[in-house]
């Protein structure tokens, strides 16, 4: 007897394959900091967002310094939405879409420059 499938599959995660990332998107801020309310239509050309994760070939390439959790700029232009589990603000995002890395100083180099 053969198993059945299950009409309603379970997936657990979400792996990107090849040179990609799968990016979490912030949410779209609809004011500014002046208090400046945003029409919903307007288009940015750039977005941010969490790296939710690497795939395998990204995190094994030196030239690619992103990880799980960095916060990251990428271009939305080839970002193929993924509606997992209801969380649709989810990208797979080629790595050359991906412009910057948000970066925070490290303790130690803080460290150092107090001591100073």
């Amino acid at each position: 007897m053969t198993p059945t499938r299950s009409s309603k599959s379970s997936f657990e995660t979400v792996e990107p394959l090849g040179k990609r990332v799968l990016i979490r998107k912030d949410e779209d801020k609809k004011t500014t900091k002046g208090g400046i309310q945003l029409p919903g239509n307007i288009e940015i050309p750039t977005i941010t967002g969490r790296v939710v994760a690497v795939s395998a070939q990204i995190e094994r390439d030196a030239d690619y310094p992103v990880a799980q959790y960095d916060k990251v700029l990428f271009n939305p232009k080839n970002a193929v939405p993924v509606d997992f589990e209801g969380d649709n603000r989810l990208y797979v995002v080629p790595i050359e879409d991906v412009v910057a890395v948000f970066r925070r100083p490290r303790a130690a180099d803080d460290e150092t420059e107090a001591g100073r």
